[in-house]
């Protein structure tokens, strides 16, 4: 079975975590801010108080951060140990020693390791299945986190037909590629999407710095790291909203809230568990 390490040495996976730790040098009190509205807004919530909230993924731990500053009690893992460092830097600045934020390194199609964790309030992962390279078995085993009437928040990749295979072999691509490729990949892409975005803006007669202030407003990200994170986000797998609310409603969750894209970027979705009767 392959590892983490290898995969990335035979270009088969992009690692986030370095991508991450450039994003943590930005991070500040207004991007950790909007991370909270936009983590509430799409559960349809005012606070976490005493929930229970899952991180699948954490990633830079952005979200895991919110979710604790918005009063759950977090529990955060990651495959890439770079990302688990991350989770683990944010966890020290702001809640050094807090036992109510665990965080660790582990594997969504881990089952055995998924089982000792038992069950959430709020079970997250925001772009993070569709990467894993087995997305619909990944899906699969979240569902057992979720506690009944618990809450699933996920968002992947939107399927769109040729362009997202024209995606993937792009990834597949940059993450086999050498160092200097990858940089010109990465300038070439950065050139494009910025030219790109500046036309449209020039179009609609709008301040092409508006874009940025919107992007950071969206769930406190940043833009560069984000475009660097999409070209190497490799394994790549997608799923058009209807496949994924039908796997869902099978596994007994009934869709809460919905945002979906007509670009090959992140649907998002919340279900709720159904309460499962005991006869």
């Amino acid at each position: 079975m392959s590892t983490y390490s290898s995969e990335v040495e035979e270009g088969k996976r992009f690692e986030f975590g370095k991508n991450w730790a450039a994003f943590l040098k930005a991070l500040d009190e207004d991007r950790i801010g909007e991370a909270e509205k936009s983590l509430l807004a799409m559960l349809k919530l005012n606070d976490l108080l005493d929930r229970t909230f899952l991180d699948i993924g954490s990633g830079s731990g952005l979200s895991s951060l919110a979710a604790r500053r918005l009063g759950a009690k977090v529990h955060s893992f990651d495959y890439d140990l770079d990302s688990v460092a991350c989770t683990k830097e944010l966890k020290h600045r702001y809640f050094t020693g807090d036992s109510d934020w665990r965080v660790q390194a582990g594997s969504v199609l881990d089952q055995k390791f998924l089982a000792a964790l038992g069950q959430f309030d709020i079970v997250y992962s925001w772009g993070v299945l569709h990467h894993t390279g087995e997305m619909w078995q990944a899906l699969e085993n979240v569902t057992t986190l979720v506690k009944d009437d618990g809450m699933l928040f996920i968002a992947i990749y939107n399927d769109q037909g040729f362009r997202s295979q024209i995606w993937k072999r792009i990834k597949n691509s940059y993450c086999s590629g050498t160092s200097l490729q990858k940089k010109l990949m990465l300038a070439i892409f950065n050139c494009y999407a910025s030219a790109r975005g500046l036309l449209v803006d020039l179009i609609k007669m709008e301040n092409p710095l508006r874009r940025y202030r919107l992007y950071r407003r969206a769930r406190g990200m940043s833009l560069f790291r984000d475009r660097e994170d999409w070209l190497g986000g490799y394994p790549f797998e997608v799923a058009s909203p209807e496949q994924i609310f039908l796997f869902f409603k099978e596994k007994g969750f009934t869709l809460q809230n919905m945002q979906t894209t007509n670009s090959p970027g992140c649907n998002e979705f919340v279900f709720r568990k159904e309460i499962q009767c005991v006869e």
